[in-house]
């Protein structure tokens, strides 16, 4: 399902225009981007918990030349899934 799709499917259940669940959808991505940003949590009980983690620096490996290369510590965006989505995932 593309974000067009999304955006359909959501006015219909909605019952709203679909410029309006596309203003409703920029608005939730956005505060999650933002929340995100700032170091914090968005927790979506049932559906999962968006968070910004640490990833340590490493080594690697550049796979044409074998070279080893130092790769930065950096933060991610890290998705957990909630129980709910975990068991309907897992029903079907």
């Amino acid at each position: 399902m593309n974000k067009k799709e999304l955006l359909k499917v959501v006015a219909d259940k909605a019952d709203i225009s679909i410029v309006k669940a596309g203003q409703t959808l920029s608005a939730i991505l956005e505060t999650i981007t933002k929340t995100l940003s700032k170091g914090g949590d968005v927790a979506l009980i049932g559906f999962g918990t968006f968070k910004v983690v640490k990833r340590a620096a490493r080594n690697g490996r550049n796979p044409q030349t074998g070279a080893t290369l130092k790769i930065p510590a950096r933060k991610i965006a890290r998705f957990t899934v909630g129980n709910k989505l975990k068991e309907a995932v897992a029903k079907k």
